[in-house]
């Protein structure tokens, strides 16, 4: 279905429209919101909350602009905003030791014009960059355990190796994507560590 035949369906209440945006990227955003929530529960939870909340909009939907774009751009910041107000005391300590430098680098990301992708877009990018440049085995287990959600003992059972060894390749996979990450926003390692945790 054309995404401006979608939106007008959307637009007008029409239940099936909405089914069929549902069934079609439901699985996509809570991929996507995944990367930043390592609570499978939490995280559906969230997608859920954005198709809520585009339903009850449904009616200020632009049918020239895709409907997806605007649920991912819901979602993330329904993320980011759920990770600010979480009391983890890990991530208060790590936020609170972002130093004047990350500061400014996430100043100039962020502002940097339209034209620009936002810091959120940029990290995202680079961690799925990361991740389909992992060994096979290594970038399944991250895959299965990391955005699928998986307990390590289903992803060792679903691939025929031991828990030992699914949490090795995440280890190691985890490691990898930090360096690559490192590499190439030398001044975020705070924010990586926590989108990594």
């Amino acid at each position: 279905m054309e995404s401006a035949q979608l939106n007008i369906r959307l637009k007008e209440g029409n239940s099936a429209a909405y089914e069929e945006l549902f069934k079609q990227t439901f699985p996509r955003l809570l991929g996507y919101c995944r990367l930043f929530i390592n609570d499978q529960a939490q995280a559906n939870d969230l997608v859920q909350e954005c198709f809520v909340r585009l339903w009850e909009k449904r009616q200020t939907i632009d049918p020239r602009q895709s409907v997806e774009s605007l649920l991912f751009v819901m979602l993330r910041n329904r993320c980011l905003n759920h990770l600010r107000d979480q009391k983890n005391d890990l991530i208060e300590k790590k936020l609170n030791n972002i130093n004047e430098n990350e500061l400014q680098h996430l100043y100039q990301l962020d502002f940097a014009g339209r034209e620009e992708k936002t810091l959120e877009e940029q990290l995202i990018e680079a961690i799925r960059e990361s991740v389909e440049e992992l060994p096979e085995k290594r970038r399944l287990v991250f895959i299965k355990a990391k955005i699928e959600g998986k307990k390590n003992k289903e992803v060792a059972k679903e691939l025929g190796i031991s828990v030992k060894a699914v949490e090795k390749h995440l280890h190691q996979a985890k490691e990898q994507i930090r360096q690559e990450m490192l590499a190439k926003f030398p001044l975020l390692s705070i924010l990586i560590a926590i989108l990594l945790k």
